[in-house]
Parts: structure tokens; sequence; C-alpha cells
């Protein structure tokens, strides 16, 4: 049996990955759902010193403070920042991380950086306009969608369950680039592409694509739960066999 710790994306604690757990301890395994400092049940701890650097010592923490090894370390889309600062930290106590229709930042970049540029002009007014200069809200559902983000199989129980605990994210989380060390370089790593197919993503593998160049290398390997890019909503049970699967 294996042990998970899971940390999702903006906007969102570790309640999202109750559908997810749940089938996954039935199986026998441990499992360690996190809430980043500034949102879920941490949303009274939001502020302006919140940042990427507090949410990967959050990750180091729960990890070290429980003293797990072997831990499969997942990260769900905007997560794959401090998962990866976080995996450099404690590298001997991670056996892989796995990074759920997300991917690694690379050393020296933030959130904001890979941003097209209007992208990047939006989130800018979003905070200033409604999150008070420190966080930034959750784009509607239409909003989403006009940036490309795939809604697959969220209906509206789904989105519902969604909207009624999402809290604005930490706006430094965006802002703050992650360091790195190497520490993190020759661990395996599982990219599970929900919203690309996954012919596409070895398609952009291949052609050197900017987002994917990375996936190139020997510690790399890949899977595919087919939906949207909230897995946890959408797809729960096939979320868990897909983790499953990777128990070493």
């Amino acid at each position: 049996m294996s042990t998970y710790v899971l940390v999702p994306g903006f906007w969102i604690g570790g309640w999202a990955w109750e559908k997810v757990a749940r089938p996954l301890r039935e199986a026998g395994h441990d499992v360690h759902p996190v809430t980043l400092t500034g949102v879920g049940d941490r949303a009274h701890l939001a502020g302006p010193g919140v940042d990427l650097e507090t949410h990967v010592q959050d990750i180091v923490n729960t990890i070290v403070f429980a003293d797990l090894t072997g831990v499969i370390l997942v990260a769900h889309s905007g997560a794959g920042s401090p998962v990866t600062g976080a995996a450099d930290r404690i590298p001997e106590r991670v056996a892989r991380i796995v990074y759920l229709d997300s991917g690694p930042m690379a050393d020296g970049m933030s959130q904001l950086d890979i941003r097209e540029p209007e992208e990047r002009e939006l989130v800018e007014r979003r905070v200033a306009e409604d999150g008070g200069g420190v966080g930034y809200p959750p784009p509607s559902w239409e909003e989403h969608e006009r940036a490309g983000v795939s809604l697959e199989g969220l209906g509206e129980a789904e989105r519902a369950w969604f909207a009624s605990r999402a809290v604005p994210q930490p706006y430094g989380t965006l802002t703050r680039p992650l360091r790195l060390g190497g520490g993190a370089d020759a661990l395996p790593k599982t990219l599970v592409t929900c919203s690309f197919p996954l012919e596409q993503v070895h398609a952009m593998i291949a052609s050197g694509h900017p987002y994917f160049a990375a996936l190139s290398g020997p510690e790399w390997s890949f899977a595919a739960v087919p939906t949207g890019h909230w897995p946890m909503f959408s797809e729960p049970e096939k979320t868990a066999a897909a983790l499953a699967a990777l128990s070493a």
C-alpha cells in the first residue's frame, strides 16, 4: 500500500479530494489531502503575506510532521508549482510526483509569467477590483470557457459544490517565482492528463512545445483520465483508479 499526499489547485481546499480519497482509503492506502494556507477551511489565514513559499512550506510540513516517506505527491492544476517546490526540498521522502492536469514550473518562473499578456492583465484587474489587492477571485464558468479551460463532466451539482466552497486564491502564489535547487530532478514523475488527449500531449512533447518539452526525460510516465480540468469532481472514481495504479 502507498501513501498519497493530494494537493488541490487554485481556489479549493483539501475538501475537493473527498470522493477521490475515499476509494483510495478503502483500498488500504494512506491518504492526506492538503488544504493550503488561505483557502478552504484555512481561508481565514489569507492575507498579503501568503505566497508561493507559504504553500511550498505547507506541503513540506504536512509530510515532515506526519513523518511520511515513500510519498506519491499529487498536484492538481496550479498546485504544480508548490508541489514541485516541496519535492525539491524533501526528495528523500517522495517516491513519485504526479501532475494531474498540471505540470512542473521552471526555476525562476511564476504563475503569472506563463500567462499570455491579455490573461495576465485580466488577472491583475480582477485582483485589484474584486480581490482587495491580495486575492484572485474564482472566475465565472463562462470566463473559464473563454480561457479554454475544459468544464467537461461538471454538471449543475458539481458546479454548485465547487462554487459553494471556492474562495479567492492568495495573489502572492501567482506572483512569487519558484526557486529550485535540482533536488527533485531525478524523481519519477507522471503526467495524468485529463483535458488534453494523451496523443496530443505526446505530439507536443515531440515538437518541443515550451509547456511540454520538460516532459521528455526518462523519469516521465503518462496516463489519462479523459474528462475536464477538475477530475476530482467530474470523474473521482477514475481519478482514484489512475492514482492507485501508480502505487508501488
